[in-house]
């Protein structure tokens, strides 16, 4: 019977003591007993010795790490699910330096492996409804603290040349969904909101000129924050910002620094915690439950 509540590492290296075990709780978990091939899901499938299986249609031999995240590594299993559950149960995330020490592997590979993993993380059906709270943030240093030859001249307001704007959604009561954006003007915020959004949500906004469009194809209302005003009534946008708020405490607190190239992952990564918050516990199971998604290094450091 596959447990989903893990508490613990102790409770992870209790059940998952040696690579067969992490193997058969994999085979389980994806397969609930029926191997199917990640080359043609309509093939037959034989056992071969080991943990290897034949696929009939394409002839090719495949075992449960083909076609996943574990795909490709050498990395034991054990390491792989304490390292998953880590990162899952960890409110504000794990460094990449805090991991290689806990696992006893190198930083470069820890760093690695938590990209694989963030690389699941993305969500990219979720389609909100409802009331519909949006506003959008930038993540980056504060240019006072940069060291001269990196100050930019003009930063001030939505000038986002030395940060990196991101577009967040939340519907209430239920799930969040954010992006990062090139900028915060109409046209890179409309496509995202239409996309995402129902047209019958209604939209929470701030006075932003950038949701102009948005109002002509929702129903839209907003608060002024240029004038104080952050609540009238119902209308209010409290729930993104509480959003942003841990975001940035776990990038600063946790991460230190993220580059504009893999912001996007970690966005991901808080956005996949905040939506299991009210189930904290099945982080671990749900997360392998949807695997089937392999980063390569060489896109992480030189891009698709």
């Amino acid at each position: 019977m596959i447990r989903i509540d893990y508490r613990s590492v102790l409770e992870i290296i209790r059940d998952f003591p040696d690579e067969q075990s992490c193997i058969e709780y994999l085979e389980e978990t994806r397969w609930e007993g029926n191997p199917v091939s990640p080359f043609d899901p309509t093939s037959k499938v034989y056992k071969c010795k080991g943990n290897r299986y034949y696929c009939k249609n394409t002839g090719k031999y495949f075992n449960v790490r083909t076609g996943t995240l574990f795909d490709g590594t050498k990395i034991p299993l054990q390491k792989w699910f304490i390292a998953i559950w880590l990162l899952a149960s960890h409110k504000k995330g794990v460094p990449s330096r805090q991991l290689a020490r806990d696992i006893g592997v190198t930083q470069k590979t820890a760093w690695f492996m938590l990209h694989r993993i963030r690389g699941c993380y993305a969500d990219l059906d979720t389609t909100l409804s409802g009331e519909v709270e949006m506003d959008e943030t930038f993540v980056g240093g504060k240019n006072k603290n940069r060291h001269r030859d990196k100050k930019v001249p003009v930063c001030r307001g939505r000038a986002h040349i030395d940060k990196t704007p991101v577009l967040g959604m939340v519907e209430r009561g239920g799930r969040i969904v954010a992006q990062v954006i090139p900028d915060t003007s109409q046209r890179s915020i409309t496509p995202v909101v239409c996309q995402r959004v129902d047209r019958s949500a209604t939209i929470y906004t701030d006075e932003w000129q950038g949701y102009d469009t948005i109002a002509k194809l929702y129903s839209r209302f907003f608060v002024d924050h240029s004038r104080g005003q952050y609540a009238s009534g119902n209308v209010t946008t409290n729930r993104i910002e509480g959003f942003w708020g841990i975001l940035k405490r776990g990038i600063i607190g946790v991460y230190q620094m993220t580059s504009r190239k893999h912001l996007q992952r970690y966005v991901d990564e808080f956005v996949w915690r905040y939506n299991l918050r009210k189930h904290p516990s099945i982080g671990f199971y749900s997360f392998l439950c949807n695997i089937e998604h392999r980063t390569r290094y060489r896109e992480l450091v030189y891009g698709n």
